[in-house]
């Protein structure tokens, strides 16, 4: 069967790159555009005041005092980002196994979301749903004989998510990835009189070995006990992935996730031309470690595998990318 190129025009009448001569005509004929709009900024938030502490294994990434993440969200809103993800660095005091501090009103989190929506206006906070920064197994959900439990652990999260919405936070992000979640936290917001309040669901997470520099960053890695295959999809997987997201569409979810990103784009790609829905990847901690190591050895230039890394997501169907890299790619497309 003939491609449908081949009618399409041959060399040397169609010279394709004639297009490509001029910066002017290689933006005329772009099909892909990144935009700020397309950026949310995940952050890392401590306890203290007016500290930031380095985050080793994800270079140019600090945790913040939540003083300093309110200066942070100010930044993102001038240079146009449009949202923040909040992720904590729990004390280890805290942390219990039945993870009950997530739902703590007075929890760090919390606290942080009530400074940054009473000081900074035009920027949205979206808050992870998911018991891994306050489990002291270091587990999405409550472990019982080994094994994470499903319903219980839906039940706090639902009352996780339900402190971070009164706190202000303007979307729930549920990355647990148990079963019937989002439908239970959907009726549970609208019970409480959070109707509008949005799910960004992580609909297609999978048990992905680059999330190491990510639970350095929340104080989780050292709790993980075992693995998260149970709950967490397989890497081998791509049809389950679609029943996972079609599920958590059915049940109230307004946007959907696959994580992580550069590993999964085929993953995005399906998603989008299966349910044309807002879909969203993070570009994960494994994966801006890498690129960001390798940049600052000299190995890469960071300012141009950012955009092109980004650009990867939109062209797969991304409406939006998580990026550690959003600050710098929100001056870089700012400046041109």
């Amino acid at each position: 069967m003939a491609s449908r190129f081949s009618t399409l025009g041959r060399y040397p009448n169609t010279r394709l790159r004639r297009n490509r001569r001029e910066d002017w005509s290689r933006r005329l004929v772009a099909e892909t555009r990144l935009s700020v709009d397309d950026l949310i900024w995940p952050v890392f938030v401590q306890e203290g005041h007016n500290q930031r502490t380095p985050v080793e294994s994800m270079p140019g990434v600090d945790r913040l005092t939540i003083d300093l993440f309110v200066e942070a969200a100010m930044a993102a809103r001038d240079l146009g980002i449009p949202a923040l993800a909040i992720f904590p660095e729990t004390d280890p005091k805290a942390k219990t196994p039945d993870a009950r501090e997530a739902y703590n009103p007075d929890n760090l989190v919390c606290r942080a979301i009530h400074a940054v929506k009473k000081t900074v206006t035009g920027v949205g906070v979206v808050c992870d749903v998911a018991l891994d920064p306050f489990n002291s197994d270091g587990h999405d959900g409550i472990v019982r004989d080994g094994y994470v439990q499903n319903d219980e652990s839906v039940d706090a999260l639902i009352k996780q998510a339900i402190v971070q919405a009164e706190a202000g936070a303007d979307v729930q992000a549920p990355s647990d990835m148990m079963d019937g979640r989002i439908g239970a936290i959907r009726k549970a917001l609208d019970a409480k009189g959070f109707e509008h309040t949005q799910i960004m669901s992580y609909a297609a997470k999978y048990a992905s070995a680059f999330y190491n520099p990510f639970r350095d960053a929340i104080g989780s890695s050292g709790a993980l006990k075992g693995d998260k295959k149970t709950y967490q999809m397989d890497p081998a997987n791509s049809d389950e992935a679609l029943r996972e997201v079609g599920f958590d569409i059915e049940e109230g979810a307004d946007m959907v996730m696959v994580k992580p990103g550069l590993p999964y784009l085929d993953i995005v790609r399906r998603v989008k031309d299966t349910f044309g829905v807002p879909t969203y990847a993070y570009q994960v901690s494994g994966e801006y470690a890498m690129l960001k190591g390798a940049a600052d050895r000299g190995w890469l230039d960071w300012n141009k595998v950012l955009l092109e890394t980004l650009s990867g997501f939109k062209r797969a169907g991304c409406d939006g990318i998580l990026t550690y890299g959003a600050v710098d790619a929100a001056r870089l497309l700012k400046s041109k």
